[in-house]
């Protein structure tokens, strides 16, 4: 393939995150093309049939792309063209917030992984919430199935966390399909101390109290948690998830159990983990939640082992960067093939 090569030899000497926010305008000037729908119908085309009965609306194909590329929901249209069967944007914090000093995003090229530590880099609720209501106007934003990823400013103290959670709850559930709870990423200090059940359940009932009052349309919650988790603290998650009457789980966040530097680890290195852990998720919280598996998928064969070890739905990141713009289609037409 000639996307892979293009990559290996002459994108990986760019500078990584200029690399991104290129490839994000481009993608979002895309969308916006006479060429997008076009390309959704061909190369995109994620085959026939959907997934009901997961996130309230049909989802057109099992493969979204995962939070952390679209930070600020200015591509969604273009993301969802290349072939994606939804997309999850953020981070989004409450007020609009710089993330930590570069360089903060590495390439790992021999492991097939990214290296990071953003820091919720993102233009804030408002400017999201502007997006998605640009994007809501039109009928193919109306079609798009979008998660929104949302999480605590750096300086909001630990004990004032669950309030940012609600604001960002409060402006983006009017449009949103789902929302999810943010307290697994490695790169804003204390964030993961919020995985104590203690804490998070606090942030539940302020995210859907938020929510409710926000809208009408009944919007899913669910929880991302970080690969590190002790078995036990995952099995603690998983119960209030249940107590709470959440929605369910996205398993799981980047790894700091690597020998690279300080950030966290996204790609290859980190699949095997994240399908024992949707698997062990899946034991904890049955049939009735959703689980959405994240992390290290790059083709058909790596969705389809996520989906059977119980994720309703998957998503990548790391894989569509390094495997190039047709791999969200292919990889979404062979799991429609396999479900039929």
């Amino acid at each position: 393939m000639l996307y892979p090569w293009i990559y290996r030899n002459l994108l990986v000497h760019t500078d990584t995150e200029k690399a991104h926010d290129i490839a994000m305008k481009a993608i979002g000037l895309f969308g916006r093309s006479p060429l997008a729908p076009l390309c959704e119908a061909t190369v995109g085309s994620r085959g026939s049939g959907s997934f009901s009965g997961i996130l309230g609306r049909p989802v057109p194909g099992r493969l979204g792309m995962a939070a952390g590329q679209d930070k600020d929901a200015e591509a969604i249209l273009g993301t969802i063209a290349l072939g994606f069967g939804f997309t999850e944007i953020g981070t989004i914090t409450p007020k609009p917030q710089p993330g930590n000093d570069q360089p903060r995003l590495w390439r790992v090229p021999a492991k097939s992984a990214f290296r990071n530590r953003m820091g919720f880099n993102n233009k804030g609720a408002d400017a999201a919430a502007a997006e998605l209501e640009k994007l809501r106007s039109s009928k193919r934003g109306r079609a798009a199935i979008v998660g929104v990823n949302i999480g605590k400013n750096k300086w909001t103290p630990a004990e004032e966390a669950a309030q940012d959670y609600a604001v960002c709850a409060r402006k983006l559930a009017p449009y949103a399909d789902y929302l999810v709870i943010n307290v697994s990423s490695p790169n804003t200090p204390g964030l993961r101390d919020l995985q104590a059940v203690s804490s998070l359940r606090q942030i539940a009932r302020a995210t859907r109290e938020a929510a409710q009052s926000a809208t009408e349309n009944y919007v899913p919650i669910l929880v991302k948690i970080a690969p590190d988790l002790a078995r036990e603290d995952v099995a603690d998650v998983a119960q209030m998830v249940i107590e709470e009457e959440l929605d369910g789980v996205v398993a799981s966040n980047t790894t700091i159990a690597h020998e690279y530097g300080e950030g966290g680890l996204s790609g290859a290195p980190l699949f095997d983990r994240a399908v024992e852990m949707v698997a062990y998720v899946r034991s904890l919280l049955g049939r009735d939640k959703i689980i959405i598996g994240v992390g290290g998928i790059f083709n058909a064969n790596d969705a389809n082992q996520m989906v059977g070890a119980g994720a309703d739905l998957v998503e990548t990141l790391t894989g569509f960067v390094y495997e190039g713009p047709f791999m969200p289609g292919r990889v979404n037409r062979a799991l429609a093939h396999t479900a039929g």
